[in-house]
């Protein structure tokens, strides 16, 4: 197996597609945008909120960017549904800002996989809340 295969790889059964969306919170909540980054094709195409990017390197930078900013970044990922090369999952993430102010984010995605497991396309819709420090679910 080489570095360019990430499994589970689709066809996906019930049990992979899990496997598949716990791997992305793990990796998500490490807050590590290199690790993050390998998951997905070097031409991945995302639509993250009303940001579009293509590539990699895009990814990286973005993820960079994201968690300079949200603080304190927790998330969960809950699998939605599934078929063949496709996942989709509902989310909730919570961070605080340079102000302090905590956010709840929830949302949904709908992935695309490549043969070798990487994703190739992602779309992501989420809406924030502001949520007190005592509200927060996600520690």
């Amino acid at each position: 197996m080489t570095a360019d295969v990430r499994p589970p790889v689709p066809p996906f059964t019930e049990e992979s597609a899990r496997a598949k969306v716990q791997a992305a919170e793990d990796a998500w909540n490490s807050r590590d945008p290199e690790r993050v980054a390998l998951a997905y094709t070097e031409d991945s195409v995302w639509r993250n909120r009303d940001r579009f990017l293509t590539g990699r390197e895009e990814i990286r930078a973005f993820l960079s960017d994201k968690w300079q900013r949200e603080r304190d970044y927790r998330l969960r990922k809950e699998l939605w549904a599934y078929t063949g090369n496709r996942i989709s999952v509902r989310f909730e993430y919570e961070c605080r800002d340079a102000q302090g102010q905590w956010w709840r984010s929830h949302g949904n995605e709908q992935w695309e996989f490549d043969d070798a497991g990487l994703m190739r396309r992602r779309e992501a819709s989420i809406n924030d809340v502001p949520i007190a420090e005592a509200d927060r679910r996600l520690r």
